[in-house]
C-alpha cells in the first residue's frame, strides 16, 4: 500500500491483534479506520454496501463462518446483528486476530445491542493530527513529554496566527487535507457535514427534522469550546428541550459532536458542573458556518473558540498511544473566576492544565488561572501550558510553560 500515510494507532492496533480476538475501531466517519485496519485482513466486508450486508442480515453466523479470517467488518452499526454473531463466535473459539469492527457511531446508540464486553476490545481513531500528516510520527505524545518534565519543547516558528486558522480548516479528515486543494476541500467539508446531518442521521435515528438539526449544530459551532446554557442553544436552533436533548444524543453518537466533562475537586468552591461541548473537528465549524480564514481572524471569540477546538483535537488523536492514559475535562468556577480549557489527569492524581490563547506574547498574567490551580493542587500540579501562537517556547513562572501550538507536530519525521 505505497500511499498509505502511516497513523498514531497503528502500532497499537498490530499489537492488540496478536493476542486478542477481536477489535473494535471507532471514530468519526472518513477518518481512515478502514484504511488502517484493512492492511491486517484476508476478507473485507463493507455493510454499508446492501449487496454485500444482504447475507449478514439474514444469518449473521452462518456468513461470518464462510469467510476467511482475519475478517474485517466495516460499519458494523448498518447491520448491528453482526455484533451479537462475533460474540458467539468468540466465545466458540478465542483465538487471537479474529475479527476487525469499524464503526462511525459509538455503540450505546441501541440501548438493546451487546456492547462487546470482554470479546470486541475497543481503540478509538480520530481525525489525522498535523503531525500524522506531515509523518511525525517518532516524538512521544505531547502529554507524555509535558508529563515527565521536559521544558525544552521544540516548535515550528513559521507559524503565524493566520497560519494556524489555516491549518485547523484543513481538517483532519484524510481525503481532505491530504488530497484536495483548498477550493474543493471547502466543497467536500461542506458536503459532510450535510451528509452527516441527513443520511446518516437518519440511518441512525430516523425521523428527524434535518433543517432543525442542522440549525442546532449550527448553534453548537458558533459556541465550540463552550459552557454556553442548553436553553440558549436550543433557543437560537428554534426547538424546546426535548428536541434539543435529543439531538446532543444524536450528534455525540454520530462523532461529530464530543464534550469535555466538567473536573471536579474538594480544592475548589462552586465549580460549574456542565460539558463543554466542541466540535469534533475545527474545519466543520467553518464549513457549517460557511466560514473562511478572513471571516474567522475578524471574529475575536470564534477565533478563540476555534483554535481551542483544534488544539484539543490534536491532544485527544493522541490519547490512545499516551502512555500516562490521561483523561480530558476542563474546570470552570461559577461567573468565571476560575477557567481552565482542558485539564488532563494522569495516574496517581496528577494534573497537566491547558490554555489556548491567541496570542503570539504571552505574558504571566495570560496564564493566572493555571496558577491558581498549581497553587491550589500543590504538588499534585504536574505542568501548566499556555497555548500561543509565537515561535517558541519559554517558562512563564514555576512549572507554567509558555508552549507554541505548532509543538504539538514539530519533530523529526518517523
Amino acid at each position: 500500500m505505497p500511499d498509505y500515510a502511516p497513523r498514531l494507532v497503528d502500532d497499537l492496533i498490530a499489537d492488540l491483534f496478536t493476542e486478542l480476538p477481536a477489535l473494535l475501531i471507532v471514530g468519526p466517519r472518513a477518518t481512515g479506520k478502514t484504511t488502517s485496519v484493512s492492511r491486517h485482513a484476508r476478507t473485507i466486508v463493507r455493510l454499508d454496501d446492501e449487496a454485500e450486508n444482504a447475507p449478514f442480515r439474514a444469518d449473521p453466523d452462518a456468513a461470518l463462518r464462510r469467510l476467511a479470517e482475519p475478517i474485517l467488518l466495516d460499519e458494523w452499526q448498518v447491520v448491528p446483528g453482526v455484533l451479537g454473531a462475533i460474540k458467539r463466535a468468540v466465545d466458540m473459539r478465542p483465538e487471537p486476530g479474529r475479527f476487525l469492527v469499524t464503526g462511525s457511531v459509538r455503540g450505546q446508540v441501541h440501548g438493546s445491542l451487546w456492547p462487546g464486553t470482554g470479546r470486541l476490545t475497543p481503540v478509538s481513531m480520530y481525525g489525522m493530527t498535523v503531525r500524522e500528516q506531515l509523518g511525525h510520527l517518532s516524538a512521544a505524545p505531547f502529554l507524555d513529554r509535558v508529563g515527565r518534565g521536559e521544558e525544552q519543547i521544540p516548535a515550528t516558528p513559521s507559524v503565524d496566527l493566520p497560519g494556524y486558522v489555516e491549518i485547523a480548516l484543513a481538517s483532519g479528515f484524510p481525503e481532505a487535507a491530504l488530497r484536495l486543494t483548498a477550493a474543493r476541500r471547502e466543497r467536500w467539508l461542506a458536503g459532510y457535514v450535510t451528509q452527516v446531518l441527513t443520511r446518516d442521521a437518519e440511518e441512525v435515528d430516523g425521523g428527524r427534522d434535518p433543517a432543525r438539526l442542522r440549525r442546532y449544530f449550527e448553534a453548537i459551532c458558533l459556541n465550540t469550546a463552550g459552557t454556553v446554557d442548553h436553553k440558549s442553544l436550543y433557543d437560537a436552533a428554534g426547538i424546546d428541550r426535548k428536541t434539543a436533548t435529543a439531538y446532543d444524543a444524536l450528534l455525540t453518537n454520530l462523532l461529530v459532536v464530543e464534550s469535555l466533562p466538567a473536573w471536579t475537586t474538594n480544592r475548589f468552591k462552586r465549580l460549574a458542573l456542565q460539558p463543554k461541548r466542541h466540535v469534533i473537528d475545527a474545519a466543520l465549524v467553518a464549513a457549517a458556518l460557511g466560514l473562511d480564514v478572513d471571516a474567522i481572524l475578524r471574529s475575536g471569540d470564534l477565533l478563540g473558540r476555534l483554535l481551542e477546538t483544534f488544539v484539543t483535537s490534536q491532544l485527544r488523536a493522541e490519547l490512545e498511544v499516551t502512555q500516562a492514559r490521561p483523561r480530558l475535562y476542563h474546570l470552570r468556577q461559577r461567573q468565571g473566576r476560575i477557567e481552565v480549557d482542558v485539564i488532563a489527569e494522569l495516574g496517581g492524581g496528577r494534573v497537566i492544565a491547558i490554555e489556548v490563547k491567541a496570542t503570539a506574547a504571552p505574558r504571566a498574567t495570560d496564564a493566572k488561572h493555571l496558577a491558581t490551580v498549581r497553587d491550589q493542587l500543590g504538588p499534585t500540579f504536574q505542568a501548566g501550558v499556555l497555548f500561543h501562537t509565537g515561535p517558541r517556547t519559554f517558562q512563564l513562572s514555576d512549572r507554567i510553560l509558555a508552549v507554541p501550538i505548532s509543538a504539538l507536530w514539530a519533530g523529526s519525521p518517523g
